[in-house]
């Protein structure tokens, strides 16, 4: 049996808002010249945090699971959960930076893939077809159509590049809680069961486009998930609540 998907109220996603817009400001910030060059990750990582909690928040990634750190940071061929550490970003690397936050009760989820300093065009391209997936997916979100809906509307933005989409890893309700029931995979027949969507559902969509195949693997520390031929990979994801009027984007930044 499919587990029951939590709808939410208006004034239910109203909160769902607020925190969100918190976690805008932590990304607004990232984009202030931060993901540069020559930093660390763990410095990155920190400066998340913190943030997060002075903004009198929760970071909702540290200790979930186990995981040890605000943020996923995920660089290159690491396609997502990458553990902020020792490693230094260096020029041309793409970085992916997954955070999730938790405001009085409610959680916002948001991701986005990183340029530091000059990278090559190939990633580049990687970069914004994956943007350009997400939101193909964001328009799709709408009341009447379904799940596969999302996920065909982003594989089709994939497929005439060439890209690899990860299909092992999938977006997910969300609200009281990190991951709530549905599941939301990034291509058109992967969804199942293959709920109708409608108003009140709130959902984190995030599409992971490779370049090159889309087979990923766990590594020894069973968190970073990197791809199978050393591809490049890009992550971008948003909190989205469906409502009556249309899809709203609540960490839209």
């Amino acid at each position: 049996m499919a587990p029951e998907i939590p709808l939410k109220s208006p004034a239910e996603i109203e909160a769902m808002a607020t925190a969100a817009r918190d976690l805008v400001e932590v990304f607004l910030a990232l984009r202030d010249d931060r993901v540069k060059p020559g930093i660390r990750t763990r410095e990155l990582d920190d400066y998340i945090g913190g943030m997060i909690l002075a903004q009198g928040n929760i970071p909702a990634f540290k200790g979930y699971h186990g995981f040890p750190a605000s943020s996923c940071i995920s660089i290159n061929d690491q396609v997502v959960h990458g553990i902020p550490g020792d490693r230094v970003i260096e020029e041309g690397d793409i970085v992916g930076i997954d955070i999730g936050l938790v405001r009085q009760g409610w959680f916002a989820d948001s991701a986005e893939t990183f340029c530091a300093g000059k990278v090559r065009p190939e990633a580049r391209m990687l970069c914004s077809t994956t943007r350009r997936g997400l939101e193909a997916g964001i328009a799709a979100a709408r009341v009447g159509n379904r799940l596969s809906d999302i996920g065909r509307a982003i594989e089709q933005v994939a497929r005439p590049e060439g890209f690899g989409v990860v299909e092992t890893l999938v977006g997910h309700g969300i609200g009281r809680e990190l991951h709530e029931a549905p599941q939301v995979p990034n291509y058109g027949g992967g969804a199942n069961p293959d709920h109708e969507l409608v108003a009140g559902m709130v959902l984190a969509l995030e599409p992971m486009f490779n370049l090159g195949t889309r087979a990923v693997r766990l590594e020894p520390d069973e968190w970073t998930v990197v791809t199978v031929d050393g591809g490049l990979s890009a992550h971008f994801e948003h909190t989205v609540a469906i409502t009556a009027d249309g899809p709203q984007v609540l960490t839209a930044r």
